[in-house]
C-alpha cells in the first residue's frame, strides 16, 4: 500500500457516505487513454469507460484543451443567459436527426429524463408513465419511478401512474415462436392489455433504453421500437427514448434508434455526450417544443446551458466525426465480439454474448441448459479481472443474470481489446479453478 493510503481509507470509512457499490481497496489517482492508474502505477485497462461515458478514453488531447481555454473565457451563467458554446452545440445535435430539432443542455441523465417526463406530461395533460421492468432512468422524482432494475424498495411511494413491461429478452424468452425463439410482437401486445387495464385513461410516455444496459444489455429486437411507436401513437402517448449510454456513436450509429429507422417524440443524452464530464441533454420536435412553450413548460436548474459543459460537447462530436469513430465503434465491437464468443465456445459458464458496436453483454450461468445465473462466479471473474489490470463492471439483477457490461472507449486500439480478451480468458479459468 502507497504511503498516505491507509489515511486515505481511514478518511474513506470516517466521512464517505456509502451510496452503492463496494469501493474497490486501491486510490485512483490519474487516467489516460484506455486505462487508469492507481497510487502504485499500477495500470488498470477500463473495459467500462468510467461509468459507461468516457467514448474518447479519458484525459483526451482535445477535451483537455477545449477545457483549459473555456474555463478561462467563460464558464457559468444564470439560466437566462446564453452564449455561443450553448446555441451552437444546440444547433449541431439539433441537426443529427430529422424532427429532432429543439434542444435543452443539462447535467445529468437523470436530470434530462426527469425533464423528458415533465415534457411530456406537459404536452399530453395526463401523468401514466410506462416502462420496463429492468430499466434504469435515473435516481430523481420521475426518473426514479420509472426505474425498475433496483433501487425501488424502502424509500416510500413512487409517483401514481407508474407502470412497468416486461423487457423482450431473446435469452429468456417469456413467449416463444414454435422453435423456441422469442415471440416479442405477441409479448408486447400482452403487456399493452394489461397496461390498458390498468390505466386510468391518462397515459402520457412510455420511457425505453434501446439497449437496457443496467438490465443486463438486453437489446430491443430489430422491428420492437416500430411496435412500440405504433403502440405509443394509438394511445396518444409520447416514446421517450434514453439513449444515456447508447448515443453518440457507441452502437455504431450515432443514435442507437437510427438502425431501426424510428425517431421517438423525444431523445435523452448524457454520458457520451460529454465523454465523462457532467453534460446531458434533450431533444424534441418543434411541434412539441412550440406547444409546451405554449403551455408555459418550465424546467429551470442550476446548471441549465453552462457553456463549459457546452463547449466539451462541440469538441466531442468534432472528434467523433474527425475520428470516424461510429464505423471504429462497428469494426472494434465486431472484434471485441468475436473474441467474446470464442471465449464463449472455451467455457461453459458464460451463457450468452449480447450488445451492439462497443456496448456488449457476457452472461455468466452455472450451465447453458438451465441458464441459472451464477452471481459468485461472476464475482470471481470480476476479482480475478482487476488483479490482472482489467475492470469490468457486473450487473446482478434477480432473476436476470449475472451480466458483465463491456463498454471500452471508441477510441480503444486493437492492442488493447485483444488484451483485455487475453485477461478475461485468464481470469474465466482462474475463477473456475477457485
Amino acid at each position: 500500500m502507497a504511503m498516505g493510503d491507509e489515511s486515505f481509507w481511514s478518511d474513506v470509512d470516517a466521512h464517505v457516505l456509502r451510496y452503492g457499490p463496494v469501493f474497490e481497496r486501491r486510490v485512483i489517482d490519474r487516467a489516460e487513454g484506455s486505462f487508469v492508474i492507481d497510487t502504485e502505477g499500477n495500470r488498470i485497462l477500463d473495459f467500462t469507460s468510467g461509468q459507461m461515458s468516457a467514448v474518447l478514453g479519458h484525459s483526451h488531447p482535445e477535451i483537455v484543451r477545449t477545457i483549459r481555454e473555456q474555463i478561462g473565457r467563460l464558464d457559468h451563467l444564470f439560466s437566462g443567459m446564453l452564449s455561443r458554446p450553448v446555441v451552437d452545440l444546440c444547433k449541431r445535435l439539433g441537426s443529427l436527426a430529422p424532427g429532432l430539432e429543439k434542444v435543452m443542455l443539462l447535467s445529468t441523465g437523470g436530470e434530462s429524463n426527469e425533464a423528458a417526463i415533465r415534457l411530456a406530461k406537459c404536452i399530453t395533460g395526463k401523468h401514466e408513465i410506462v416502462a420496463f421492468s429492468k430499466s434504469w432512468h435515473g435516481m430523481t422524482g420521475a426518473a426514479a419511478s420509472a426505474t425498475y432494475s433496483a433501487a425501488r424498495k424502502g424509500y416510500g411511494p413512487a409517483a401514481v401512474g407508474a407502470f412497468a413491461i416486461p423487457a423482450p429478452h431473446a435469452f429468456r424468452p417469456r413467449f416463444t415462436h414454435a422453435d423456441g425463439s422469442l415471440d416479442w410482437q405477441t409479448e408486447l401486445d400482452d403487456a399493452f392489455a394489461l397496461i390498458d387495464s390498468q390505466s386510468t385513461g391518462s397515459l402520457a410516455a412510455f420511457i425505453a433504453e434501446p439497449i437496457l444496459s443496467s438490465g443486463g444489455i438486453i437489446e430491443l429486437p430489430l422491428g420492437y421500437l416500430a411496435a412500440l411507436k405504433r403502440k405509443c401513437e394509438e394511445r396518444e402517448m409520447l416514446l421517450i427514448l434514453d439513449e444515456a449510454q447508447t448515443g453518440i456513436g457507441r452502437t455504431g450509429d450515432m443514435f442507437a434508434f437510427q438502425r431501426d429507422g424510428v425517431t421517438p417524440d423525444i431523445l435523452t443524452l448524457s454520458k457520451t455526450l460529454g465523454a465523462g464530464l457532467p453534460l446531458a441533454a434533450v431533444l424534441t420536435s418543434r411541434e412539441i417544443e412550440e406547444k409546451a412553450y405554449q403551455k408555459g413548460f418550465i424546467f429551470l436548474t442550476t446548471h441549465v446551458s453552462d457553456p463549459l459543459p457546452a463547449a466539451v460537447g462541440l469538441t466531442v462530436l468534432d472528434v467523433l466525426e474527425r475520428e470516424g469513430l461510429m464505423a471504429r465503434a462497428r469494426t472494434a465491437g465486431q472484434r471485441l465480439r468475436t473474441g467474446l464468443e470464442a471465449l464463449r465456445q472455451r467455457y461453459e459458464c458464460i451463457g450468452d454474448v449480447r450488445g451492439r458496436g462497443l456496448l456488449l453483454g457476457l452472461e455468466i450461468v452455472t450451465d447453458r441448459a438451465s441458464k441459472t445465473p451464477d452471481h459468485a462466479m461472476g464475482d470471481r471473474i470480476g476479482a480475478e479481472a482487476m488483479a490482472r489490470g482489467l475492470s469490468m463492471n457486473i450487473v446482478k439483477v434477480p432473476a436476470m443474470g449475472a451480466v458483465f457490461r463491456i463498454a471500452p472507449p471508441l477510441t480503444a486500439t486493437d492492442a488493447e481489446i485483444d488484451l483485455g480478451l487475453s485477461i478475461m480468458s485468464d481470469a474465466i479459468a482462474a475463477a473456475a479453478r477457485s
